[in-house]
């Protein structure tokens, strides 16, 4: 048996999409949207969002439309919008449901309850918003979401953000 540094699932570079490949090499901040809906809460890590500063803000973001989130999103209309630092990649990563999370990725850390649904304790930043549309454009594979910023909650920024560029988690 050798081991070796590639990943043995991945197709070699030169045959994966173009498209995907343009996507990888822009560097994103890795953000953690939570909702709940009767009782079942839904998290998915989304990298593909950008913030729309105006009077309200906006959040956009790429979504699964297969997604637990979206399913919940859908009927809660409220949502935690959570930019996670250095210390979160493994709470990414089990969101990303790329790696495991045993008991499920709510039970990694401690939660706050909130009137948009949970935020997870020990982030710096995170905000409060209501769904604009149960209805959203499809874009690409994902879903255009857009939520309203309702409330915005800013410590101090001892934490450096995550950040995802090809693959691999970066703070700064």
């Amino acid at each position: 048996m050798t081991i070796h540094g590639d990943h043995p699932f991945l197709p070699p570079e030169s045959e994966r999409s173009p498209v995907r490949r343009l996507r990888g090499r822009l560097p994103s901040p890795v953000g953690l949207w939570t909702t709940q809906y009767e009782g079942k809460r839904a998290g998915l890590t989304v990298s593909s969002m950008l913030v729309a500063d105006g009077e309200p803000g906006y959040v956009i973001g790429l979504i699964d439309p297969d997604s637990d989130l979206w399913e919940t999103l859908r009927k809660a209309r409220t949502s935690v919008v959570s930019l996670l630092g250095g210390p979160h990649q493994q709470l990414a990563d089990a969101f990303g449901y790329v790696a495991p999370a045993p008991g499920g990725p709510f039970r990694m850390i401690d939660w706050t309850e909130t009137e948009f649904g949970p935020a997870p304790v020990g982030v710096s930043t995170w905000a409060g918003c209501r769904l604009v549309s149960a209805d959203p454009p499809e874009v690409g594979w994902a879903l255009q979401v857009q939520l309203e910023i309702v409330q915005v909650e800013l410590a101090a920024d001892e934490i450096p953000t995550l950040i995802h560029r090809r693959g691999r988690y970066t703070a700064f």
